[in-house]
């Protein structure tokens, strides 16, 4: 689904990913955790087109996408949900659904809206209301259903948990499952909260400075925490 091989990027002058390289298959949750400033939302800003790549590949469903643009990228089935509980505050919660839709006909719009309203009922009763009235919890549904919209085969997931109290945590996790089981799509997810979002995934990469500092089973972490530890040290 996902081939990232020797991915090379940066800002400006300041280079962020050296060398980085990793893998998502159909239908697996992947979590990307590590240190701040270990360049993992770099990593997925690169792989959606919101920042050229200096070097490496970035392969998805078969097509190299180093140049492609967002909006190709969408259309192909990779949605980017950014970190911050990302909504149009001042739209209308059916309108932040329509914008998430922009490229599909009027008719397949709301056969999609309806499925997402199937996984996230509390909104049903909020559709009219401007999403920056809605609580923390809910603005975080609004991002997670808008990112469904388009039908994604592969979900990039930038910290869905930030800002969100302990309740709201669990709650996200669970939905995040049932859009991986439901919809047969593949995410990777860069989260801080390491412990729960090892429990979900099937595969887990931790980055270091830029680069992979661990492939492998989420197990081989979780029964490990002086290992877990050391590579947030």
């Amino acid at each position: 689904m996902l081939d990232i091989k020797e991915l090379e990027t940066g800002y400006g002058k300041k280079q962020v990913l050296f060398g980085l390289s990793l893998r998502v298959e159909p239908g697996e949750i992947v979590a990307l955790i590590g240190p701040n400033g270990a360049g993992k939302s770099t990593l997925l800003k690169a792989v959606c087109g919101l920042l050229r790549t200096w070097g490496g590949e970035i392969w998805f469903d078969g097509l190299l996408t180093n140049a492609a643009k967002p909006a190709d990228n969408i259309a192909r089935g990779m949605v980017f949900a950014p970190q911050g509980n990302r909504v149009f505050a001042d739209l209308t919660v059916m309108e932040n659904f329509e914008i998430g839709g922009l490229h599909l006909p009027k008719s397949q719009l709301q056969e999609r809206i309806a499925r997402v309203l199937g996984m996230f009922p509390a909104l049903k009763g909020r559709m009219r209301m401007d999403a920056g009235r809605l609580s923390g919890g809910e603005q975080q549904m609004v991002a997670l259903a808008r990112a469904l919209i388009p039908r994604p085969t592969l979900l990039l997931l930038d910290e869905p948990s930030l800002g969100l109290s302990p309740n709201l945590v669990k709650s996200v996790f669970e939905i995040i499952v049932q859009i991986n089981q439901e919809t047969g799509a593949a995410i990777l997810i860069v989260e801080q909260k390491v412990r729960q979002v090892l429990d979900i995934s099937h595969r887990a990469y931790s980055m270091k400075f830029g680069r992979v500092a661990f492939a492998g089973e989420p197990q081989e972490l979780l029964s490990a925490p002086q290992r877990l530890r050391d590579l947030f040290l």
